[in-house]
């Protein structure tokens, strides 16, 4: 199967030449050194005869989704994001939604993902993402990073045809990996999946390389929003919750911070699923932390305010929400509070230049 998958790629450009004929990847945080005939912890990057080569040409999977499904919370409310996804990941999650094709190479039990793949190129997919009237192209469903050479393919295509364009990410990037893809990248979202090394670990990566990567994108004048999967007994506890609203209120109060739901998926069974309480709970904490605009996700009807927008000065509700519908939408073209005229962070553009799907009420 990896043989397959193999055929599916080019040299890369995130990764510098050794002696020996090895290689080391700038991709991710792990930064590998990949021997001849070897791969990358992510399995998808490979060293053939002393040159890196990486994933092009496919996704394997291909979906027009709302963009608060990613989600953003701050960048154009009720648009469409054509969202792509490859193989692969640099971390093996047990909680993890995508596992099938996250996981592949890692688990026997994604193998099945190599039906997924679909040839295409990138003129394919931005022509795609113009017939479904996308407003973005988003790199998702598997780590982007890993795949980031492809992104920028379709990246720079996407830009020219006036997309916005997007990473959902674990956050394990590099400078180098920053480097080369922010003049392409408007806005990036990353998991902050809890604030202890130790767990941070067990599920393949380190705390300080994702605190690095959330500071380095906000540096970078990329568009920020971060999300943390609140999971019973994991990363629920008010002291830990306290440590990561804290900090991003450090790098900036305007992050929008997403505290959603964990259910039981792939190889995590034994917590509960996460209640709307314990979503409520969380969202207190960061607004207590100083930050201006928290969230309460994926249990839409269950954490009272905490789907909308409100303006930080007036309180104002500016864009109301029920899971992924806009309700209404009173940002301003100029985006701004229509209240009280506060300045609300966020990508905004005026609605006629895309397709909104507000639901009205």
């Amino acid at each position: 199967m990896k043989t397959m998958l193999d055929e599916l790629t080019a040299e890369g450009d995130l990764y510098e030449r050794l002696g020996d004929n090895s290689v080391r990847c700038f991709a991710c945080g792990h930064e590998c050194l990949i021997r001849e005939g070897k791969r990358g912890i992510c399995q998808v990057r490979f060293n053939r005869a002393g040159r890196l080569f990486v994933p092009r040409g496919y996704v394997a999977a291909l979906q027009n989704d709302p963009i608060e499904k990613k989600p953003f919370a701050h960048v154009l409310p009720g648009a469409s994001a054509l969202t792509f996804g490859m193989l692969g990941c640099d971390y093996h999650c047990g909680f993890c939604q995508n596992w099938l094709t996250s996981q592949f190479g890692r688990d026997e039990n994604s193998n099945p993902a190599i039906n997924y793949i679909q040839k295409n190129s990138a003129q394919q997919i931005v022509a795609y993402a113009k017939q479904v009237h996308a407003a973005a192209v988003i790199s998702s469903y598997n780590e982007p990073l890993i795949t980031s050479e492809w992104a920028a393919d379709i990246f720079k295509l996407a830009k020219a045809e006036g997309l916005l364009c997007a990473y959902v990410s674990n956050g394990n990037n590099t400078p180098q990996a920053l480097d080369y893809l922010r003049p392409y990248l408007d806005a990036y979202k990353i998991d902050l999946k809890c604030m202890s090394d130790k767990n941070y670990r067990k599920l393949g990566g380190t705390l300080q390389h994702t605190l690095d990567g959330i500071r380095r994108v906000k540096e970078a004048g990329i568009w920020l929003e971060v999300v943390t999967l609140v999971i019973p007994g994991f990363n629920d506890s008010n002291e830990e919750l306290w440590d990561a609203a804290r900090f991003l209120a450090e790098v900036s109060a305007d992050i929008p911070w997403h505290v959603t739901a964990f259910h039981q998926d792939y190889q995590m069974t034994a917590p509960q699923n996460t209640d709307g309480q314990t979503l409520i709970r969380a969202a207190e904490i960061g607004r207590e932390a100083g930050l201006r605009y928290v969230y309460a996700g994926n249990l839409p009807g269950h954490v009272e305010e905490y789907e909308d927008t409100r303006c930080p000065r007036c309180g104002s509700p500016v864009v109301r929400r029920r899971g992924y519908r806009i309700l209404q939408n009173k940002i301003t073209a100029q985006g701004t509070c229509s209240s009280c005229g506060e300045k609300i962070a966020g990508v905004w553009r005026s609605t006629m230049l895309y397709n909104s799907r507000l639901s009205g009420g």
